[in-house]
């Protein structure tokens, strides 16, 4: 991601679970906030975008206002269902956390998520931190000022750069506890990022967490990069966020996904392909989710925290 741009694919991701949460009969989750927080200028990019890269001629969408044709062009797009399924099954699994005492939440890649503004009853007492890259951060942060939303004070922006600074130092700009029980969720970002990033990040949250923790995080089954033939789809969602200058870098092998976690200070708990999800949450196809191939989701607890974790906190 470029330094001073903001993630194009956060706001993408923003604005599928507000069209689904709008628009789909049965929305398995609640976040109309990409509606407000996207700007308007970005949804005429994407509509420019998509334009510019197909084969139709523009009077075909002259007809259709910015916002209609960008969400006809995200409710297709094989990444809609990934970003849907992920984000309530990471939410189930935060509030099991949260049943079982956990009352930190800490979100890495935050994007233009909006837990903490809609938060349930359960989570009421969780304190949240979102990480994201600065320029990320800034726009939403402008967004928020700009909708006059009022912030919680449970609610904290850490705005880094983690190619350049690490977790542990992150955190312990905040009042973040190492020491305590956290539930991190990691969405849309080990795909960017090469095998050995992916892997010192997964040991910088272990270090962090106190043993008990939890994160889920997304990754593509490293077989998509050895693949010859791949699915149209996929292929499809590959240009995509190529096109955005986020390309896909690596992934994982599911088969030796638990090797790799326990190396870290993981021991995983669950991973599941997109197509498990749909049958649990949408086994009946009400909203017709149709993920792309070769997307997971997993879940894991850390077992090997930081024996020194109390050095990284602020109290």
């Amino acid at each position: 991601m470029q330094d001073l741009v903001a993630s194009q694919t956060a706001l993408a991701t923003a604005l599928m679970r507000a069209l689904h949460t709008r628009a789909d009969p049965q929305p398995l989750i609640h976040d109309p906030w990409g509606d407000r927080l996207v700007p308007e200028a970005v949804i005429e990019a994407i509509r420019q975008r998509v334009l510019a890269a197909s084969a139709s001629e523009p009077g075909e969408a002259s007809s259709v206002d910015a916002r209609t044709f960008v969400d006809r062009f995200l409710r297709a797009s094989p990444a809609y269902a990934s970003v849907i399924l992920r984000s309530r099954y990471t939410e189930d699994a935060l509030h099991a956390a949260v049943a079982r005492g956990v009352r930190q939440y800490v979100m890495i890649g935050a994007g233009f998520d909006s837990y903490a503004l809609r938060r349930p009853s359960v989570a009421s007492d969780v304190t949240v931190y979102e990480i994201d890259h600065p320029a990320t951060q800034a726009l939403k942060r402008r967004q928020l000022a700009e909708c006059e939303v009022a912030l919680p004070a449970s609610l904290h922006f850490l705005a880094a750069d983690l190619a350049r600074e690490s977790l542990g130092d992150v955190l312990s700009r905040s009042p973040f506890r190492c020491e305590q029980p956290a539930f991190f969720s990691w969405l849309g970002v080990t795909m960017y990022l090469t095998r050995d990033a992916n892997l010192a990040s997964l040991r910088a949250i272990a270090q962090c967490g106190a043993p008990g923790s939890e994160l889920v995080f997304t990754y593509l089954d490293q077989a998509v990069f050895q693949q010859q033939s791949l699915p149209a789809t996929f292929r499809e969602l590959q240009r995509a966020v190529s096109s955005l200058g986020e390309p896909f870098l690596s992934g994982f092998d599911p088969s030796a996904l638990s090797g790799d976690l326990r190396n870290v200070g993981f021991e995983l708990e669950e991973d599941l392909e997109d197509m498990a999800l749909v049958e649990r949450y949408d086994g009946a196809g009400a909203n017709n989710l149709r993920p792309a191939a070769r997307s997971r989701i997993a879940r894991a607890r850390v077992v090997n925290g930081r024996s020194d974790a109390a050095a990284h906190s602020s109290r």
